[in-house]
Parts: structure tokens; sequence; C-alpha cells
């Protein structure tokens, strides 16, 4: 499956980038607006080409390598759903959305891939955006492809939701197929942590990673004009305590051999996830390094479309880009 290019916007940490490439995909060029994500591209990939750009500011001609290539992928901020109901809104996430589909115009890939949330997909409140990506891009020859898909279905231990628009040439468009799961038993938190939970000698660790039997609610990266970072809204705080775990903060380290799990005592008790903890559960490898400081660094995590969900989308997408071209004018 080599060969293949893509141009990925809005990067972030690099999860749907660092999926593709894991499916045999080549960057041409990343960008994000945010420097610290940039930063972390870099650190990672010293080889990608990564620009610091605002997507709405970012012109294609400028940068010519963003030509002729196979996909256009944008792991797009997310846009209100029912997770975010009380965030202001501020219209930019759609705006981006857009942006992205104009984006199409310029630079004719062969496949585009947008993932956001799977209200995208179905809810009313999303129908004039599904249209527009309808009169926008139909009329350019290329079929529409929207689905769902959770992320435990491939491997990863958190049960996260993803809506996904895969737009294909009319050429390669009868040959694409969604993904299909790659597990049929969900990895558990415990399974995902156990390794690093015991890491520094804590005794406990295996009996937390037996009650810790179940994957990871959706991790929410949260806003830049919030505080402090965790793991989520109330009700994944409610279950993260029914695996001993203090969801209302993100932790420094993790237990050491004189620590204390006490999980009815209250939350104090209760061990913290480190934000490599959460990049695991978000699917990432261990040796990915996320630059900034705590809070920074979690909300890159909390934000990341998760490799494994890249990969299985790339492969998706592969698979149908290096099938035989329909003859012109079929379908």
């Amino acid at each position: 499956m080599g060969d293949l290019t893509f141009v990925d916007v809005c990067s972030g940490a690099g999860g749907l980038a660092l999926g593709l490439e894991q499916a045999g995909f080549e960057p041409r060029l990343l960008l994000d607006d945010d420097e610290l994500a940039v930063t972390t591209l870099r650190a990672n990939r010293p080889q990608w080409n990564v620009l610091t750009s605002d997507l709405l500011d970012f012109d294609p001609s400028e940068h010519p390598v963003s030509y002729d290539v196979d996909l256009l992928a944008a792991g797009l901020p997310r846009v209100r759903s029912s997770a975010t109901a009380r965030r202001v809104d501020t219209g930019i996430e759609e705006r981006l959305l857009e942006a992205t589909v104009y984006l199409v115009h310029a630079i004719r890939p062969r496949a585009v891939l947008i993932e956001n949330v799977p209200e995208l997909v179905h809810a009313d409140a999303h129908r004039r955006f599904r249209d527009f990506v309808h009169s926008e891009l139909h009329h350019l020859g290329y079929a529409l492809n929207w689905f769902v898909m959770n992320a435990v279905d491939f491997g990863v231990p958190q049960s996260r939701k993803h809506g996904v628009l895969v737009a294909v040439r009319q050429e390669w468009a009868e040959a694409f197929r969604p993904p299909v799961p790659t597990v049929t038993e969900p990895m558990t938190v415990g399974t995902a942590l156990r390794p690093s939970m015991a890491a520094r000698g804590w005794a406990d660790a295996d009996r937390w990673a037996a009650g810790a039997d179940q994957p990871a609610p959706t991790l929410v990266g949260g806003s830049k004009n919030r505080g402090g970072a965790d793991l989520g809204p109330s009700r994944a705080k409610q279950k993260w305590a029914t695996m001993g775990v203090n969801a209302h903060t993100v932790g420094d380290r993790v237990p050491g051999p004189d620590f204390i799990w006490a999980p009815a005592l209250g939350r104090d008790n209760m061990v913290k996830l480190t934000v490599e903890q959460a990049a695991v559960l978000q699917g990432f490898p261990v040796s990915w390094q996320i630059s900034g400081l705590k809070t920074a660094r979690y909300r890159q995590v909390g934000h990341a479309t998760p490799p494994p969900v890249g990969n299985a989308l790339g492969r998706a997408v592969a698979e149908a880009l290096n099938s035989d071209p329909a003859p012109s004018g079929a379908g």
C-alpha cells in the first residue's frame, strides 16, 4: 500500500497523520496553528513537512507540494455535540469544516477524509453542513460516504465514537468500503495501563488493573479557555471512579511504592492518570512525545484522533485508490 500521499490539516498531536503513515501514506504537508502541536509533530517526525498556519489563512498556491496528492485528511476541532452543549459557540469549528471542503476545490485530491463527532453524520443540527458538502463535492466527481466508527473496535482501550466522511473520486468510489472492526474483545483500561502503573513499584497495580476491567470513557481535551486538565464531563468522572481513578485532574507521575489505594475513602485515595497514560488510552505508541506543560500536553492528547482509527481509515482508502479505476463515465 505504498506510494500514496496526503495533506493533513489541523494536525494537532499527529494521531491521524501517524495512523495514515502506518497505513502506507506519505505526508506531503501537515499544518496546525498551535505552536506546541507543531513542536510535537516535529519532535516525533523531523522529516515531515510541518507548517504553522491557521487553516482559514492557508493558501495552497504558496505551497505547491499540496497539489496532486491522493488524500486530503482533516481531524478537525469538534463541532458542538451533546457532550459539549454548554460550550460557548463561536462558529469556528463549522468554518474549519467548510474551509476543508473549499480546499478540495484547490488541490483536487483523489479522496477526502474528515473526522469529527458522530452527530455530524446523522444529527439534524448538522444537516446544513452535509447538504453543503454534497453541493460542493458531488459536482466535482466525488462520491460521499458518511459513517460512524468506535475506536474501541480497532484496539483502542477507549469507547470513542467518530463521525467520518470519506469522499472518493468516482473512478475509485465503487471500491471503497468503510473499515470493519479489527478486534472482537475490547481492550480494557487495566490491560492497557497495568505496565505503567507498576513501573515505580506500586504493589497494588495488579489489583487495580483487575478492577479496571472495561474500556475508558471518551477522553475530552477541553478548551484553552478552561482551567486545568481533567478526564471529561461528570458522567465520565463517575465511570472513572468505579475504576478507582480520580478523573478530576491529571497526575504528574504514576503511583510509587508507598501509595495507598483506597477508593472508598474518596478521590484523594484514587490513582491519577498521567498524560503519558492518557496517550496510551488514545492508542499512541509509548515512544510518541507530547510537547509543552502538563495541561497543554493533555489537551493535545484529548483532542487527537487515535492512530489505530487513522490506520484503519487509511487502509480502507488505500484499498480503494489502489484498485483499478472505473472506465470514464461509469457509475
